[in-house]
């Protein structure tokens, strides 16, 4: 065989599955993948279908608890919660209160599954009445204003248990707000996953059905990404390296796997990339009218955004498909 000969003749290769299946480049694990849930506050045993997001469901605290026994059981590594407040108002005061809803949940949580890694979100969209990220002044998102309230967050948020907080928010300068906050209080081993780099997409729609938190005026292109951009991705994630995050997200996953792949290549920093609502919405659909073979596709999907570069992957399938991996 001469050096510009390959390896393996495709013909050889397709038809010898065991050696096929040893050499596969990427290989999609239980530990990549981390499962979202909502939790409400108002009935501890609520369980409620969330109609844009078959499948999935508003949980009570208890009714959570419940609802991991089987993934936890099945190999379940990591969780991701946000939380759906009875009580909302301008300061997003339930954010940060050591009994809001994301603190309880994470105790009982932690007490009943100590193994189990607990990721917060830490915005404040579900908190405020008007459904900005952020604290809003004369009709406008104040960026500055808006730091102490999420380090506040993500305070009580691992005073409460959790495991590593997540930003998401979109704040100039909130990692190092929330860097900051935590070292103070000791918790210096504390991780953060920063959503780097979020694309205003219309990708969310369904999960601001599940967590109520569409805005009530106006969007939020003002700080989340424009989708055309792809140089101010690199300049978000390595400020954000800069002030102190352990990890990057990519948001959403599929319409920016470039993006992805981009980063791995310049960054090396652990990275995460979210299969968003939009994204398991439109699988499920197209599962339920018979076009498309939902596992399979699941599958093929969330092995491309791995083989872009992505060292874990929060996706909505993650309790569906732990059987099979």
């Amino acid at each position: 065989m001469t050096p510009s000969e390959p390896c393996f003749r495709g013909r050889r290769l397709r038809n010898t599955v065991g050696l096929r299946d040893m050499v596969r480049e990427i290989r999609l694990e239980r530990q990549d993948l981390v499962q979202p849930y909502f939790v409400v506050e108002d009935d501890p045993e609520a369980r409620r279908e969330i109609a844009s997001m078959p499948g999935q469901f508003q949980l009570g605290r208890e009714a959570l608890l419940r609802e991991l026994e089987q993934p936890v059981r099945q190999g379940l590594r990591a969780i991701v919660l946000f939380g759906v407040p009875e009580h909302k108002d301008e300061q997003a005061s339930g954010a940060s209160h050591p009994r809001g809803v994301i603190q309880e949940a994470v105790q009982r949580i932690k007490r009943a599954y100590p193994e189990l890694m607990v990721i917060t979100d830490v915005c404040l969209c579900e908190y405020t009445s008007h459904g900005h990220c952020g604290l809003v002044e004369n009709g406008l998102v104040q960026n500055d204003p808006t730091l102490d309230r999420l380090a506040d967050t993500a305070l009580s948020h691992v005073q409460a248990g959790a495991d590593m907080v997540a930003p998401s928010d979109m704040m100039d300068g909130r990692v190092a707000a929330i860097r900051s906050r935590l070292d103070a209080h000791g918790f210096v081993q504390e991780p953060i996953l920063s959503y780097a780099v979020k694309y205003a997409s219309a990708f969310y729609g369904p999960f601001r059905d599940a967590a109520q938190s569409a805005p009530e005026f106006g969007d939020r292109r003002t700080y989340q990404m424009d989708p055309g951009n792809k140089r101010e991705a690199l300049r978000e994630a390595r400020a954000d390296v800069a002030e102190g995050a352990d990890m990057l997200m990519v948001k959403p996953a599929q319409p920016y796997l470039d993006v992805l792949q981009a980063l791995r290549e310049r960054l090396d920093c652990p990275l995460a990339a979210y299969q968003v609502s939009g994204e398991y919405s439109m699988l499920k659909a197209s599962e339920r009218m018979g076009w498309l073979d939902g596992t399979q596709v699941a599958l093929e999907s969330l092995t491309g955004i791995k083989r872009a570069g992505a060292d874990i992957i929060l996706s909505y399938y993650t309790t569906e498909l732990l059987p099979l991996l």
